[in-house]
């Protein structure tokens, strides 16, 4: 019930009883107003004792007996300091917002560019460019999420998280990889554009298997040798109008248009993996022969709300592994 409502509660009370109603009138709308202001939210300091300074004398100058031009002039009286202690709390809640984003959007910024990442980079822009945009507490720990995320995959530091050099994403548009292929920027883009002409397809995700024991076992231009004799014969087995792009040391990201159907692809894709062979790799003037397994992930080109999503979509899924 409002001060409005109470007001129009004491008329008609009043009309039925008479003096007693209308004195009694006057102690409720002190009591009202003082326990009003004891609840109203205290978000800034300043303003908020302002309003309790104001709503104390405000309810002191209430007449213990009000006529009914004294009850309008009253409420209309309390109703503006409280318009007016909302209009200030909204105001320091959004300079707090405003100032809290800037400082986040800042940080990040700067962790980005400690790390040797550029913050208008294709990967750094799902952290930058979306902070303006969080609003409720399921945003904020997506976002968390997709922090933790990043920074885990980009400080080394990996071991006791199980994160190798291998899954590090390549987020340059460049083609200097191992695989001469262009990177994991170049997916972006490359996804940008087929968005845009909403195509029908898929983004397949292919992961190599065993990496890890060739680096340990054999060094890193064994993997090297492994990362670019697999992205070539998958380039040889995919159609030209495919797309595929060096995502990590570990795995590659290919864009198949004209796809419609899941389970067509999944058969397809089966059968290129079983022509997987046998490959040769050099190591120490010696031609070892070796074999490299991988496995893929498919996810339909209209699941995308934006081409950056695909580094959500890894960065998430390398986490879980």
């Amino acid at each position: 019930m409002n001060l409005r409502q109470i007001a129009g509660l004491g008329k008609s009370e009043a009309a039925a009883g008479g003096k007693a109603a209308t004195d009694n009138l006057g102690t409720c709308m002190t009591a009202l107003i003082e326990g009003a202001a004891e609840a109203m939210p205290r978000i800034d300091a300043k303003t908020y004792s302002e309003f309790r300074g104001t709503a104390a004398r405000m309810a002191l100058q209430v007449p213990d007996r009000m006529e009914n031009g004294d009850r309008q002039v009253v409420v209309n009286a309390v109703l503006h300091e409280f318009e007016v202690y909302r209009h200030g709390v909204e105001e320091a809640l959004h300079e707090r917002q405003k100032n809290w984003r800037f400082l986040t959007a800042k940080l990040t910024r700067e962790l980005l560019a400690a790390l040797g990442v550029k913050p208008d980079s294709p990967s750094a822009l799902p952290l930058t460019e979306g902070i303006d945009q969080l609003t409720t507490a399921e945003q904020i720990r997506e976002y968390r999420g997709l922090l933790d995320s990043f920074f885990e995959l980009r400080t080394g530091g990996g071991e006791a998280a199980g994160i190798s050099s291998l899954n590090v994403t390549d987020t340059s548009t460049a083609n200097d990889n191992a695989a001469g292929l262009l990177g994991g920027g170049g997916a972006v883009e490359h996804l940008k554009k087929v968005m845009e002409q909403e195509a029908i397809g898929f983004v397949v995700i292919f992961r190599l298997s065993c990496l890890e024991m060739v680096s340990r076992r054999f060094g890193s231009e064994a993997v090297q040798d492994c990362l670019m004799a697999v992205a070539a014969f998958l380039t040889e087995s995919l159609r030209d109008e495919d797309a595929i792009f060096h995502w990590s040391d570990s795995s590659l990201v290919a864009i198949l248009l004209n796809r419609p159907n899941e389970t067509l692809l999944t058969a397809e894709l089966n059968r290129i993996a079983a022509r997987n062979t046998d490959i040769n790799v050099n190591i120490g003037g010696r031609s070892i022969m070796l074999r490299i397994p991988f496995v893929f992930e498919m996810i339909p080109l209209d699941r995308f709300k934006s081409p950056n999503d695909l580094y959500k979509l890894t960065l998430q899924d390398t986490r879980k592994g």
